[in-house]
């Protein structure tokens, strides 16, 4: 009569039983399986990870667009309270948190803990924090916990002064590449001491070092792993390589004005040769003598996610400064011309335009800003953050402000985060997960 379900205990039990029963027999006749299933927190139920076949990869890249979000959408803007001089921290949670492969790899419950205490486990904190931010509550979140743990985890960043974001970010990514081993789903077989944890598949990239020996002209090449690039700043102590007189640059849509330098400007200088110098000079394999050289810095690998830090504060033996020259950067970003593939199109360190322009597997969107106001005795940080296509926000601790695009470009920047706009599935070598999605 009144419609309401009705259960029966005996039956609610032999439901139980049967599905015991079935699990033990699927755990028993297949290891692949059994090796490969994940656990449900409070369900008891297990389920194999989801491997993507060929035609679902083909529909995938048929279908990139698999979402239909509204400008009123709200669900992952949440405010978080500022526990005393955490500002620092709670401007690269909301970018953490904004980061889309990051965020769907924590909202689909993909981390499994291994460590003996999973109450100090920052993965597992993540993870909670990723639920509390997209669970639609409109009141600010307190996170303290995260707080605590990072001052377990990171000591330098423990007490109520103000820290520095970019440490912050770091020391964040540490943590939580420590505390990813459970979701480390297989070293390469080739490369034991290779990880593929979310935060590396995410963040790291490879930089690659190559030094010239002037006399032979011999080249020895290192390729480093990073999780960002530093980028020095005209008016630094540092000499900073001013673009060409009369040059104008088209490169990434950003057209060049007289005294405004480019986020391409920095990369220009950071991938230009450098000459070492007689004081410096470096044991040449080939002429198994210490010979003067050129080093130069070139992306080997591209990250997911590329992080660039503007060296805004300096810190020498003369002084101590915040640097706030205005670096003008793009929405969309072309990582092509500072790959070590692409040396071949420069000439006496001049950037040369790619001629492959519909090339877009080295091509990024910006997707977070993370701003530093006042001085270097005291400031303060916020955020912009890309909701979803050309919706930005600003995040100031618990106060979250809808921004325009102008708003973003005209700020000042610390630190940019781009995303890449195609992924490469790596079982089968094919790009078709485009991002713009989002």
């Amino acid at each position: 009569m009144c419609k309401d379900y009705v259960y029966d205990k005996d039956i609610e039990q032999i439901a139980k039983e049967e599905q015991g029963e079935a699990l033990k027999l699927q755990a028993s006749t297949s290891t692949e399986v059994s090796h490969q299933q994940c656990s449900v927190p409070g369900l008891g139920e297990k389920f194999p990870t989801w491997e993507t076949t060929k035609p679902e990869l083909e529909l995938l890249g048929h279908n990139p667009r698999r979402r239909r979000i509204t400008s009123s959408f709200t669900i992952g803007l949440r405010g978080l309270i500022n526990l005393g001089n955490t500002c620092f921290m709670n401007c690269i949670v909301q970018a953490l948190t904004h980061t889309p492969i990051l965020r769907d790899f924590f909202l689909s419950d993909r981390h499994r803990c291994e460590m003996p205490s999973p109450e100090l486990c920052l993965v597992c904190e993540m993870s909670s924090l990723f639920r509390e931010l997209y669970s639609g509550n409109p009141s600010p979140h307190v996170p303290y916990k995260l707080l605590h743990l990072v001052w377990i985890h990171a000591r330098h960043l423990a007490g109520y002064r103000q820290q520095d974001a970019h440490e912050f970010l770091i020391a964040a990514l540490d943590v939580l590449h420590r505390h990813c081993k459970g979701d480390d789903v297989g070293k390469a077989a080739n490369n034991p001491n290779h990880c593929n944890c979310i935060i590396d598949q995410i963040f790291t990239g490879g930089l690659q070092s190559d030094v010239t020996c002037q006399a032979c002209h011999g080249v020895s090449t290192t390729i480093d792993p990073c999780w960002d690039i530093s980028l020095d700043l005209p008016g630094s102590c540092t000499s900073f390589w001013p673009m060409s007189p009369g040059r104008e640059s088209s490169v990434n849509g950003e057209s060049h004005i007289p005294g405004i330098t480019t986020l391409t400007d920095c990369l220009r200088r950071f991938t230009r040769p450098e000459h070492l110098g007689s004081s410096a000079k470096i044991k040449c394999g080939s002429c198994q003598s210490y010979q003067e050289s050129t080093k130069q810095l070139t992306m080997n690998k591209l990250p997911v996610v590329a992080c660039f830090h503007f060296k805004r504060f300096e810190h020498s033996a003369k002084q101590r400064r915040k640097i706030t020259t205005y670096i003008s950067f793009p929405l969309e970003l072309d990582m092509t011309p500072f790959m070590a593939s692409s040396k071949e199109s420069r000439i006496n360190g001049q950037l040369q335009l790619p001629t492959n322009s519909g090339n877009n597997e080295n091509k990024y969107s910006l997707f977070a800003v993370v701003n530093h106001q006042g001085t270097l005795e005291s400031g303060h940080y916020t955020s912009f953050i890309r909701h979803h296509k050309d919706q930005w926000f600003k995040c100031d601790d618990a106060v979250i402000t809808k921004a325009s695009i102008k708003d973003v470009l005209d700020s000042e920047g610390y630190l940019l985060f781009y995303h890449k706009q195609v992924l490469e599935h790596e079982s089968e070598k094919v790009k078709e997960m485009n991002t713009q999605a989002y």
